[in-house]
């Protein structure tokens, strides 16, 4: 980090330091305050990053740094470094993502929350079949309305793994009227192993799907994943090995 103390010190909210060490006290101590001040600043952002990534709900934690982009296929005049540039964030665009079982999907979706969160954007993660569970239950004990309210502070939602569980009537539609919720407000993510068309099977009524598809669609980036399920490569890899 190499930041002027005036930096340093409006970032901790310090309002007088800065101008009374510039002052005051001699160039060896401006340096000594500037270290001190540099490690409280790190540490204060170490232990929001971890508050950030302990909120959103992460089942594991994934990063980019091994991350292999082989199997990604991105939109027209789309590519892997505007994906990584957080843009879309900031204008509340989505990244859908769809492919094969054990493509890359959730830890590409993982490694890009952590990395909103690394800049201090509120990231939330749920598996569809869970998040829906949810809120069915917050709907049966009158509490929806609070936790649909703590959702719309995030700055991204994840939904991982939509297409895996079918959903009934009431569950559909509490999601949907999440996603709407979000519409132009939030980012989302979701990973889904099916396509648009194949969608209405999990939410049992074409015409909700259709709002829901529109709604994700529209200010969207999508990215196609392709290729064998890399557990499963990894899990025979093993066995081959075993065998030699």
């Amino acid at each position: 980090m190499n930041q002027t103390l005036t930096d340093i010190c409006r970032q901790l909210r310090l309002a007088y330091v800065s101008a009374a060490v510039n002052e005051k006290a001699s160039a060896e101590l401006k340096v000594l305050v500037t270290e001190v001040l540099t490690a409280e600043l790190v540490g204060r952002q170490r232990m929001k990053l971890n508050r950030l990534i302990k909120r959103a709900g992460f089942p594991q934690l994934k990063t980019l740094d091994s991350y292999s982009f082989d199997t990604v296929t991105f939109p027209a005049n789309y590519g892997k470094e505007k994906l990584l540039s957080l843009e879309w964030l900031g204008q509340k665009e989505n990244i859908l993502m769809l492919g094969a079982v054990g493509t890359g999907k959730t830890h590409l979706a993982i490694a890009l929350g952590i990395e909103a969160a690394r800049k201090g954007k509120l990231v939330r993660f749920f598996r569809v079949a869970d998040l829906v569970s949810l809120l069915q239950f917050k709907h049966g004990d009158g509490t929806l309305t609070k936790f649909r309210r703590e959702l719309a502070k995030a700055d991204v939602l994840i939904l991982d793994e939509l297409g895996y569980v079918p959903f009934h009537q009431t569950g559909s539609e509490l999601l949907f009227h999440v996603i709407t919720d979000c519409y132009e407000r939030q980012s989302v993510i979701v990973t889904s192993n099916l396509e648009f068309s194949q969608w209405s099977t999990i939410f049992g009524d074409a015409k909700l799907t259709a709002a829901l598809v529109d709604r994700l669609v529209h200010h969207a980036r999508i990215l196609a994943f392709s290729g064998e399920s890399y557990r499963l490569r990894h899990a025979l890899g093993n066995m081959e090995n075993s065998q030699i």
